[in-house]
């Protein structure tokens, strides 16, 4: 190759480079799917913290809670056939979503907001239903508001292993020198696109829509330094957890994936074993997210579930 060749080459590998970075960088636009359903976002003030939820539909109360790092935007395919028959609230969590980003974020602050978000809405007699951390939230409130809670579905549920079983990813995102990278767009879009590689097994899930409606929460002020917060909480929150398990008397569904790559199957048996008078279902072919990965099976379970089936 002449030399002239070769600084063609350069200049070439250089504008490619360069329109992927621009690519990669792009703000993330989440959110059309909330107009897509014609949802109104909703805001309720709890102990301090903003939370922003959505409502619909009428019938006995179904409160939906999502996991590390992601939103109400989980439960898309859900919202509207649960809403046929029940009452249907979907929150985000301190810290995620469109809700407030405290700066001393813990398990505690987590379980205090989702029980007094209960209070705040007059939700008796509600069937929770939580994802990830989101199930370790709703079995903490469980067993301090028992009055409140008339049934319970975990769903890849976090609770055993304590802040440790969070993902290596996850932990370096929110590292003093992962925190620095991820000011980067680019590294952000790769990081929540690599993320959801690993939460689901069939990787045709992840579409650049779902990459964006995960990153556009992730980009507002105040979520790294939540997260951080979060992590370093002491350990004997998390594992406080275990203890209160063999106390909860609702009726209680575990559904698991079985390709699970952050919390391994054998968990559900873990909490079944714990949890008297629970029953497991285990859905083959299916990661972290069995809501957006099988939401039709989930849709069933939950309904037949809250039905007393």
């Amino acid at each position: 190759m002449t030399e002239r060749g070769r600084l063609r080459a350069v200049i070439a590998a250089f504008a490619v480079f360069a329109l992927l970075f621009a690519y990669l960088s792009r703000p993330a636009r989440g959110g059309a799917w909330l107009r897509e359903l014609q949802l109104q976002e909703r805001y309720a003030r709890v102990g301090g913290a903003s939370l922003r939820y959505v409502r619909l539909g009428a019938g006995p109360p179904l409160l939906l809670i999502h996991g590390l790092g992601s939103s109400i935007f989980t439960w898309r395919d859900l919202l509207r056939p649960l809403a046929e028959t029940h009452d249907v609230v979907a929150v985000d969590l301190p810290g995620f979503g469109g809700s407030s980003r405290p700066t001393d974020l813990s398990f505690a602050v987590l379980a205090g907001a989702l029980e007094g978000l209960l209070v705040s809405l007059e939700l008796e007699g509600v069937t929770l239903v939580g994802n990830s951390l989101g199930g370790a939230v709703a079995l903490a409130a469980t067993a301090s508001r028992p009055e409140l809670v008339s049934r319970l579905v975990l769903i890849d549920a976090a609770g055993f292993g304590g802040p440790e079983a969070v993902p290596r990813v996850v932990r370096w995102a929110a590292s003093g020198p992962g925190g620095l990278l991820a000011r980067s767009g680019a590294v952000r879009r790769v990081l929540v696109w690599g993320t959801l590689l690993q939460l689901f097994h069939d990787r045709d899930r992840v579409t650049a829509e779902r990459v964006d409606e995960y990153l556009a929460p992730l980009e507002r002020p105040g979520t790294v330094q939540s997260l951080r917060a979060l992590l370093e909480a002491p350990a004997s929150e998390w594992r406080r957890l275990e203890d209160v398990l063999g106390s909860v008397s609702a009726p209680t569904l575990i559904v698991w994936g079985e390709q699970d790559a952050w919390l391994p199957v054998a968990h559900a048996a873990r909490f079944g074993s714990a949890i008297p008078g629970s029953r497991v279902v285990v859905l083959p072919g299916c990661g972290h997210l069995p809501q957006e990965e099988r939401p039709a099976d989930v849709l069933e379970l939950i309904r037949g579930f809250a039905a007393g089936q």
